[in-house]
């Protein structure tokens, strides 16, 4: 729990985690150790912090959520200026293309899937110059999606609809401004409503959760941290409901 409110405050390595609680939990925990030892406990967890976020997100009802929303974001691991002289990562991390941002970073990509109402179901994380429509099949759950998959004009793909289809998923989003749409307006109006709930989720994980300043060095480190903030997004959103607030409305209840 410790490492889950660490996360919250925005802080992403387990050093800062560590000295986070040593400079405000030291009363309560007399034999803290040194922070070797704690950063060797948080890794020993590893199991068990991978199973709190399914149990989190099964409890909101996040596996049987009727449309969920799928999207993408960066995860960049060195600025694009010291790229030939980064060491880490050689053969993993790669350039992507994000139209929302800088228009490339070095690194990874990661999807997310949530419901509509903000609930993570899952995450998972590519090569940065992966299309975000091939990485729709290596999402958790998909096969257990049955009627509509929600994304945005990235993926817009003749191709990646049949397959879908043919899974028993429909993947309506917004058309290009150039495309011809007979649908109702108000059914696209809906789509990029709805659409708006994953777009918060993200930018809460980027500015709250840090999401994109991982500070990782190796692989399994990185995954570790990306599931830990996850898992502290959908904490905060079962403290929410339990307290009868907004689900992503987490000002006002946590301060540094």
């Amino acid at each position: 729990m410790m490492e889950f409110v660490g996360a919250f405050f925005g802080y992403h390595g387990d050093k800062a985690i560590g000295e986070y609680w040593r400079r405000h939990g030291a009363t309560g925990f007399p034999h803290w150790g040194d922070r070797s030892t704690f950063v060797r406990q948080l890794a020993n967890l590893g199991q068990i912090k991978a199973l709190l976020h399914p149990h989190w997100a099964g409890t909101l009802g996040a596996f049987e959520a009727p449309v969920p929303l799928v999207d993408g974001f960066p995860v960049p691991v060195c600025p694009p200026k010291r790229v030939s002289r980064h060491t880490l990562f050689r053969g993993e991390a790669d350039w992507g293309f994000c139209a929302s941002q800088d228009p490339y970073d070095f690194g990874f990509h990661a999807m997310l899937l949530t419901t509509a109402e903000g609930v993570i179901a899952g995450v998972t994380l590519t090569a940065a110059s992966m299309d975000e429509r091939d990485s729709v099949f290596d999402l958790p759950l998909l096969e257990r999606i049955r009627g509509a998959l929600l994304g945005d004009k990235g993926f817009i793909r003749p191709v990646l609809t049949e397959d879908l289809s043919g899974m028993g998923i429909a993947l309506p989003t917004p058309w290009r401004d150039h495309m011809k749409d007979s649908r109702p307006k108000s059914f696209v109006a809906q789509i990029v409503s709805v659409r708006r709930r994953i777009e918060t989720v993200i930018g809460q994980l980027a500015e709250s959760f840090s999401m994109e300043r991982n500070g990782a060095r190796k692989l399994l480190p990185l995954v570790s941290r990306i599931y830990r903030k996850v898992a502290a997004h959908t904490l905060g959103v079962l403290i929410n409901q339990s307290l009868g607030r907004p689900l992503l409305e987490f000002e006002g209840w946590v301060t540094v």
